[in-house]
């Protein structure tokens, strides 16, 4: 690149960035940084201590608010507010590459991680929801529904609010292509760029830095367990800055190429080796094992939902050590966390999709994708705990969960080498895919609404995601990064719930038959466009 290009580039950066918010988001985010760096052990009780407290007096907020999100879009997928469409064009991308991104951008690579490990876990030591002995027959069906739930409808819902949100006041009301659109409805499309609006951005770009960190915490922490356990490499802290400077780079090399030549392709290629993976467990693994224990598994995850949904346990003397606090409460935070990213990530995608396509698409598909993977997979693993094919407990306790994978897949007969290569390719490409929408969802966040960020931006961006990471693992390991999630997450289940409530009231108005003039002095001039009833777009013209 020539001198006249790379001051182009930077020209372009200078101009594009909106800088309150690049400014406030980088800046906070510095000084986190610096603050582990400078006095690791007091900075780390001080999150640490937030997150107690969050924890001890707000769980209950959580489980309530992150049920009602599934129970809109359950609503929104069956409901007359369906027919309504985010904006006037035809989709983008093929339903199938729509799916594929939505769900590579969403908490993939957890899923993919947390595939062998999850159940077994709770086969070990069961929920305290169940009176049944650990390690126990009747404790199998219980491991893997738990599995189920924590993976499937509730966590991707509040990804789906936000989407829909930010998309319909985007595409219909003129907002900016931010997270502050949701405010659309309270502020006015015109308003959203005052101080409210600019506070929920910053806020947004500090989130997603957390929540993204604990995803490249855990996936770094997958490869540096496994050479320990696997070869007996120990890596030791410049080795855990190598790995995740490593995979920064590999997933700022996607980032550049865009959403159409890296994100797409890759998130195509994603559930393809997904499914692969998946069948060629289920294909040599104990088959017929698996499927029984996968209907009573769904089964109680169907009838049990809502017990678990609410399921807050016993006063204790300090609330926050709760089972609860540790695993549902936590799954529900930290992608609350990547709500503000995610759910920019499905607005941009989603452009001429329905209501009722990107809801379904939220938790209907994913959930289709996702609970046969913790049947196999997890269901694989507790079967072959349970009848000593393999014992994957044992190395959990001296690693970490991390170690699951390896044990497993080198038990599965013929082709268990093939498999382990298959999963942690599987979990880095599915990383990559979630680093690459959420360092483009803060790049248009701090471009105030840009759909197509300079790469200076996005390389920016990409760089502080990696070192944020990268001092949370020397410093904290996965507690720290677990406590920044549920520190990030939290405030996000106040903003996903405006947003929800926002949805509500402009869906009632324009299904309720105000006249466009009316709605305008409401929220702004949209175009409403909804469809008919033999599938034809029919798009509706504002008064003048």
């Amino acid at each position: 690149m020539s001198n006249s290009d790379d001051q182009g580039a930077i020209a372009e950066f200078r101009e594009e960035i909106e800088p309150t918010i690049f400014g406030a988001g980088a800046a906070v985010t510095l000084i986190f940084v610096a603050a582990f760096v400078l006095n690791p052990a007091d900075s780390y009780e001080f999150v640490e201590g937030i997150q107690f407290w969050i924890l001890e007096y707000f769980n209950w907020y959580f489980l309530i608010v992150m049920l009602a999100f599934v129970l809109f879009l359950a609503f929104l997928i069956f409901g007359p507010w369906g027919k309504l469409r985010l904006g006037d064009e035809e989709p983008e991308y093929s339903y199938l590459s729509y799916f594929a991104m939505m769900y590579s951008a969403g908490l993939a690579a957890g899923i993919v991680f947390w595939g062998p490990a999850e159940a077994l876990t709770h086969y070990g030591s069961v929920p305290p929801l169940y009176n049944v002995p650990d390690q126990s027959a009747a404790a199998m069906p219980i491991a893997v529904q738990y599995a189920i739930f924590h993976w499937s409808l509730t966590q991707w819902s509040c990804f789906t609010v936000m989407g829909l949100a930010i998309g319909y006041f985007v595409y219909n009301y003129d907002a900016p292509l931010r997270v502050s659109a949701v405010l659309t409805p309270i502020l006015g499309a015109d308003n959203v760029d005052g101080p409210i609006g600019k506070a929920v951005d910053i806020l947004a770009v500090f989130a997603t830095l957390g929540g993204v960190a604990t995803s490249l915490g855990f996936v770094g922490s997958q490869f540096i367990t496994g050479l320990d356990f696997q070869w007996g490499i120990e890596l030791g802290d410049v080795g855990t800055i190598l790995v995740i400077t490593g995979m920064t780079v590999i997933f700022t090399a996607s980032l550049v190429l865009g959403v159409n030549k890296g994100i797409r392709w890759l998130s195509n290629f994603n559930m393809v080796l997904f499914f692969l993976v998946m069948v060629a467990t289920l294909i040599f693994g104990p088959t017929f094992r698996i499927l029984e224990l996968g209907s009573q598994a769904f089964g109680r995850f169907v009838t049990d939902f809502f017990r678990m949904s609410l399921f807050t346990e016993a006063a204790q003397p300090h609330s926050y050590d709760k089972w609860v606090n540790k695993w549902t409460v936590f799954y529900w935070l930290w992608p609350l966390a990547w709500s503000p990213f995610a759910g920019l990530f499905i607005a941009r995608i989603s452009r001429g999709r329905s209501v009722r396509e990107v809801a379904f698409a939220g938790i209907g598909a994913t959930s289709m994708a996702t609970v046969p993977w913790f049947i196999i997979v997890g269901g694989t693993a507790v079967t072959m705990q349970n009848t000593g094919v393999a014992q994957i407990l044992g190395p959990i306790g001296q690693y970490d969960e991390s170690v699951a994978g390896f044990v497993l897949f080198n038990a599965v007969p013929v082709i268990g080498p093939l498999l382990l290569a298959a999963f942690l390719i599987l979990v880095t490409t599915f990383f990559v895919t979630s680093a690459d929408s959420s360092t483009l969802a803060v790049s248009m966040i701090t471009t105030g609404g840009k759909e197509h960020p300079s790469s200076i931006n996005r390389i920016f961006w990409a760089v502080l995601q990696g070192t944020v990471a990268s001092i949370l693992m020397v410093v904290g390991g996965v507690d720290a990064l677990q406590s920044a999630s549920i520190i990030t997450g939290a405030p996000f289940a106040v903003v996903c719930l405006l947003a929800m409530l926002g949805l509500v009231k402009t869906f009632q108005e324009e299904s309720g038959g105000i006249l466009l003039q009316d709605r305008t002095k409401l929220i702004g001039a949209p175009t409403v466009r909804e469809e008919s009833t033999d599938g034809a777009n029919v798009a509706g013209q504002d008064d003048d």
